[in-house]
């Protein structure tokens, strides 16, 4: 194998890793926005957990997260307003990187 062929080979190792990373970090910000959100709603233990996996279920209706705002902002009936999900979405995606950073 070539020196190209190896860095061609690194590159895509990397790209999917990124991806990966990514991935998991968006469904772990899901999770979180969904508690975030079932302690709005008066969810506690079992039912908040069952709510943020309903939401983290959200995600896979639609390419992009619109689809999460969409659901958050219906069972929230006016008590927060989608921008403001929104800024909790990018929010809560910076802690969740940094909660998988630090379980890697």
């Amino acid at each position: 194998m070539s020196t190209f062929d190896d860095r061609e080979h690194a590159f895509e190792n990397k790209f999917a890793h990124d991806a990966e990373m990514l991935f998991k970090a968006e469904a772990r910000r899901n999770k979180l926005l969904g508690l975030w959100a079932a302690e709005i709603l008066g969810k506690t233990g079992d039912d908040a957990d069952e709510y943020a996996k309903e939401v983290v279920k959200a995600d896979f209706e639609e390419a992009g997260h619109e689809d999460v705002v969409r659901k958050v902002s219906g069972d929230m009936g006016g008590r927060v307003t989608d921008d403001e999900i929104r800024a909790k979405m990018a929010e809560l995606l910076i802690v969740a990187k940094g909660q998988i950073m630090d379980e890697v």
